[in-house]
């Protein structure tokens, strides 16, 4: 069996997890700042997502969406550190989704598992950051440029080459500063920096990008890209989002990232009964 090491957990991948996704944002693109007006609200999100099934809890503090200028790190900071203080008594695996590597610093301090880092650590300090500490999961993904350009200028030709040779390089730079592979999650970066066909390209060659062994995450909740193919707008991505989710889940993804928890854990456990069925079945006639 195959486990995600983390600060304070050994998730066992025995069954595709789920992580919820707790936005403390005004400005995010898929719930607009709902959850921002206070930690109380933030947390009470946390505690229904939790409740809906999710297993990890992941924690941003500034908006990735395309075309948005960053957020200044006390501003960042303000709004994310006192939500993780709280989300970590439930006793879930909590990840904070942030570049910045003092943030990193602060909350592995407070006891949070796991950074997700949009940049896969290539912002100075980050890598350092990960590696001092002696057990803290770590998720790197692939963005092609920054979030204030990406879609001007998106990725040229076939996708998956360079989103494997990049996610490659940044796992083997971890390793080469003692972070062991089970610590590493990987995620080919579902929009940032991809045309809408790249994206789906991802999706149905992600098993190319799940060869090497280390934990793959997928991220497909409400973007750009469904909102293309179904013509919903992203409020109305539900369906979409859930589909996706299960792609990815059938081409090798242990972890999707997702708005949606008890819709997206519902579907997955008709896919598991499926999964199980088709085995004992195959058990029968061997």
């Amino acid at each position: 069996m195959q486990f995600w090491q983390t600060s304070r957990f050994r998730i066992a991948l025995d069954q595709p997890r789920v992580m919820g996704i707790v936005n403390v944002t005004p400005d995010s693109f898929s719930d607009g700042g709902r959850h921002y007006a206070s930690t109380r609200s933030a947390i009470q999100h946390c505690e229904t997502l939790v409740d809906e099934g999710a297993a990890i809890l992941d924690i941003g503090g500034e908006s990735t969406r395309p075309g948005i200028a960053p957020v200044p790190l006390e501003e960042e900071r303000s709004r994310v550190v006192p939500v993780v203080r709280e989300a970590l008594r439930p006793g879930v695996p909590v990840s904070v989704d942030t570049y910045k590597p003092e943030l990193m610093r602060e909350v592995l301090e407070l006891g949070a598992d796991i950074v997700n880092d949009i940049w896969g650590l290539r912002q100075p300090g980050a890598e350092e950051a990960v590696a001092a500490h002696p057990a803290c999961g770590v998720c790197i993904m692939h963005m092609h440029g920054e979030p204030r350009t990406m879609q001007r200028s998106p990725l040229e030709g076939d996708p998956v080459p360079p989103v494997l040779a990049f996610l490659r390089e940044r796992s083997q730079a971890l390793r080469a500063r003692g972070v062991a592979a089970d610590r590493i999650a990987r995620d080919p970066g579902i929009g940032f920096g991809k045309t809408v066909a790249q994206n789906f390209a991802l999706l149905g060659r992600q098993r190319e990008l799940a060869g090497d062994g280390y934990v793959m995450l997928a991220g497909w909740s409400r973007k750009s890209s469904l909102g293309t193919v179904s013509g919903l707008p992203v409020n109305e991505r539900v369906p979409a989002s859930v589909a996706a989710a299960l792609l990815a889940v059938d081409r090798g993804a242990h972890v999707v990232r997702v708005h949606d928890v008890r819709e997206t854990v519902a579907a997955l456990k008709v896919w598991q009964a499926m999964q199980s069925a088709c085995g004992e079945q195959a058990g029968r006639t061997t």
